[in-house]
């Protein structure tokens, strides 16, 4: 199997209506470092990217000024994703380092997460980057109460934009953002107002699987998810009917894993609760290995483990971040136990 950085990394965009991840979209590929992306839209006219195209390929791709190309997504995702990846090896078109997805206002990013890493042809060339979930600052909190959706894709992400800045109240922004901290804490809160845009390279370039990035990566969950689950018992503001089924905590133990018992043993977790596990991170301190071993996954889905040449700090223990749905803490303790997973 060749190396992770053989394979093109998927960044999905995602955010409830009108939270601006258009907006976060078109100004990511304006910067030179992203010309070499791959991007899936619904339609163009929805994206709103008439102004910016250098020219059309065909009908169903765009070149923009800085060379990204734009694709429109007709009908199945994974057979976009075949296509634009076929139209690369012959080339039609430029070759593309990454691919950035942009999802509807009112699509679980779910099933796309399964259509880069379960479909077959797809995840022969391509792997998942990171979730990034644009975020109304605005309307933002009306949207969490309101919409599970929005909970869901805020729940799902490596990076969170706060938009809109700008125009909202400072204090709204700090409430939103100590929710959003709440409801997912090994997420990277950004913010972006209406002339600012965050760094590209916190978003669309390096990821975990990125051999420079990973350690680093791994580093910032980790201190957010540790404070997270420090306030967690402390801080209630803001949580209501949909935040009260979901709560993030972080599990430390002290001796090595078992590495075959432990995939048995989260296997069978996804397996049976996949459906409210919404994420869970964990570095790994498994028995016989020098660096650890990194674990990722969203709801039923588990990204290949990666194995760090060394750890990111002095602490060689085994921490295992969890955001769940109706799961107590306990049951995930008490399982974990019941299958010996300590070596």
């Amino acid at each position: 199997m060749p190396d992770s950085a053989a394979y093109i990394p998927v960044y999905v965009i995602t955010g409830f209506l009108g939270s601006g991840k258009t907006t976060l979209l078109q100004r990511l590929l304006a910067a030179s470092e992203l010309s070499d992306t791959g991007v899936l839209v619904n339609e163009f006219g929805e994206v709103g990217l008439d102004h910016h195209l250098l020219r059309r390929v065909d009908e169903d791709i765009v070149l923009l000024q800085n060379g990204c190309l734009c694709c429109t997504i007709r009908g199945d995702l994974s057979a976009a994703i075949r296509d634009l990846y076929g139209r690369r090896e012959r080339g039609e078109i430029a070759p593309f380092a990454r691919l950035a997805i942009e999802t509807t206002g009112l699509a679980d990013p779910v099933p796309i997460l399964a259509t880069v890493m379960a479909e077959p042809v797809i995840r022969h060339h391509f792997r998942l980057g990171r979730v990034i979930t644009a975020v109304d600052g605005v309307n933002g909190m009306l949207h969490l109460d309101r919409q599970p959706e929005s909970v869901k894709q805020v729940a799902v992400a490596d990076r969170i934009v706060v938009t809109k800045t700008d125009i909202a109240t400072r204090g709204a922004i700090r409430d939103l953002m100590m929710r959003l901290h709440h409801l997912n804490p090994t997420a990277t809160l950004l913010a972006m107002t209406i002339d600012g845009v965050p760094d590209a390279a916190l978003l669309l370039t390096a990821d975990l699987d990125h051999p420079a990035a990973g350690s680093e990566e791994v580093q910032r969950w980790l201190t957010l998810a540790t404070a997270g689950a420090n306030d967690a018992g402390h801080h209630d503001h803001g949580v209501n009917r949909h935040d009260a089924r979901i709560h993030a905590f972080c599990l430390t133990l002290d001796q090595p894993l078992d590495w075959t018992a432990f995939g048995i043993w989260l296997s069978m977790l996804l397996h049976s609760r996949g459906t409210d596990v919404l994420r869970v991170k964990g570095l790994l301190d498994v028995s016989g290995a020098d660096g650890p071993v990194v674990i990722h996954g969203v709801q039923h889905l588990v990204h290949p483990p990666v194995h760090l040449p060394a750890w990111p700090d002095g602490d060689r223990r085994t921490r295992l971040v969890f955001i769940v749905r109706d799961i107590a803490r306990a049951e995930i303790e008490r399982s974990l136990t019941a299958f010996n997973c300590l070596g």
